[in-house]
């Protein structure tokens, strides 16, 4: 069980036995950090739980109080499971978006990327103009598929820390975790086949499936505790599927993250239908607390998984470097790449075999961590502050995303719309889902700075959500 499970429990107990009584006023987040011996986030999230199983309330600025009537309900989870999609047709919405967002001077919370100016960029831009100038002539060779030798064994090590064995020859180079992630889909899928994405999920997969006439099986995803297994084994039990393409730790869009038993028993249940799963796990590296989260990989015995990760969110982006420790389709991967884009920049690799053997890669992630946790929290806060008492904002332990639920009856499409004529940008559901579930939600990117210019947009947001619920 989770260290929010606990809480959750220990104070669900409590209320029970009378402890807290209706009305009375629980420990602050801090003082409950204390009393507990838990990370800040960790009781946000289970005060959050309790939230929205109806335990507790919260007053703006005032804390978290025994709700006057208990109503003993767990979390709440979409009548639908599962979704299917034959004909997925989203790219073009995805691209006028991406392409809104290059508007100057936006406010930008659609971003997918973190704050670029927490990157150590003279660092790593050091480390490629030394790999320039000493790059010998047979580079271009020496890094073909599978890649850079030294950045592969350096990835296996950053393995073998976790408890992992995992052989460099086994991971590919890629230009960026989407390639990985590609090249993997290829490898296991032909055209027609049916794939499992999380619902919603990351635009990337739903692009990646239009792209290779795939379709999708979208199998509901809860905010907190990650993709609903049952609802899983319903699908593999209705459907020939071949793939699962589904992220683990910190999801794009709503940023949970599957326990280890969680984890585990995917595994299995791939396993017991011969399904491989594709692991886009490029938000690991962003945990906050103590302990990097494990891959499913972890617990994979049969070489089902394809563990897809890169650079890009937690060093640079703009180098767009990732790998896929691929198992027994190494090789397939390898000759697929070849027929695409052949191999990842060799100047990029040499870079960052560079920067990891030599500067303290450990000491950056601490300082990114410990930035984004902060910023993750304050964009909430003001956010639960701003925003009207009907809109549910879902904060998870990790990552820089924040996903908002709006009441069903809205649609934040519109809401996006209207925001970009004020030079604010979020990320509108509707890129996260080949159906229209999510229309009533965004996602917001929490890593920039919480400065008044931000304050500023997401106070404008709040009213342009209160102007939609007043029309």
């Amino acid at each position: 069980m989770a260290k929010y499970e606990n809480l959750v429990e220990q104070i669900r107990r409590q209320i029970q036995n009378g402890i807290w009584k209706v009305g009375d006023k629980l420990p602050s987040l801090r003082k409950q950090t204390d009393i507990s011996g838990v990370s800040l986030m960790t009781v946000l999230h289970a005060y959050q739980v309790l939230e929205s199983q109806g335990w507790i309330v919260s007053h703006a600025r005032s804390g978290y109080f025994v709700a006057p009537q208990v109503q003993y309900l767990s979390p709440k989870k979409s009548e639908v499971t599962i979704h299917t999609t034959e004909n997925i047709d989203i790219n073009d919405f995805i691209f006028d978006v991406l392409q809104a967002n290059r508007t100057p001077h936006l406010v930008d919370f659609c971003s997918v990327y973190p704050d670029p100016k927490l990157y150590p960029r003279h660092q790593v831009n050091k480390s490629l103009m030394t790999a320039a100038r000493n790059m010998p002539t047979s580079s271009a060779l020496d890094n073909l598929p599978p890649g850079n030798e030294d950045l592969r064994q350096l990835i296996a090590k950053r393995y073998a820390a976790q408890g992992m064995n995992v052989h460099p020859d086994e991971i590919v180079i890629t230009a960026g975790a989407l390639e990985a992630l590609n090249l993997s889909l290829q490898a296991v899928t032909q055209a027609g086949d049916w794939v499992v994405v999380e619902s919603p999920t990351f635009y990337g997969a739903l692009q990646s499936l239009q792209k290779l006439n795939l379709r999708a099986l979208s199998v509901r995803t809860h905010p907190q505790d990650g993709i609903d297994l049952e609802a899983l084994e319903k699908a593999l039990q209705s459907h020939s599927v071949k793939a699962c393409w589904l992220m683990t730790n910190h999801q794009n869009p709503l940023g949970c993250s599957l326990s280890d038993e969680k984890k585990q028993a995917l595994i299995q249940l791939l396993a017991d239908y011969n399904v491989y799963l594709i692991e886009d796990d490029v938000y690991s590296e962003l945990y906050f607390g103590g302990k990097k989260p494990l891959p499913a990989k972890a617990f994979d015995q049969q070489g089902m998984t394809m563990h897809c990760s890169s650079f890009s969110k937690c060093l640079v982006a703009g180098f767009r470097i990732g790998w896929v420790a691929a198992g027994r389709m190494a090789l397939p991967i390898q000759k697929l790449q070849l027929m695409s884009t052949l191999s990842a920049s060799t100047p990029i690799q040499l870079a960052l075999a560079k920067y990891l053997s030599s500067c303290n890669y450990e000491k950056h992630l601490r300082q990114l961590r410990r930035k984004l946790e902060q910023r993750k929290f304050a964009n909430w806060q003001v956010l639960r502050t701003y925003f009207p008492a009907n809109v549910s904002i879902h904060y998870s332990e990790g990552g820089y995303f924040l996903w908002v639920e709006l009441p069903e009856h809205l649609n934040a499409t519109t809401l996006y719309q209207r925001a970009l004529k004020e030079r604010i940008s979020i990320a509108p559901g509707k890129m996260f889902s080949a159906s229209k579930q999510f229309n009533h939600c965004f996602r917001l990117n929490s890593s920039f700075e919480c400065s008044d210019r931000e304050v500023g947009a997401i106070k404008r947001l709040a009213e342009l959500i209160q102007n939609m619920l007043d029309e």
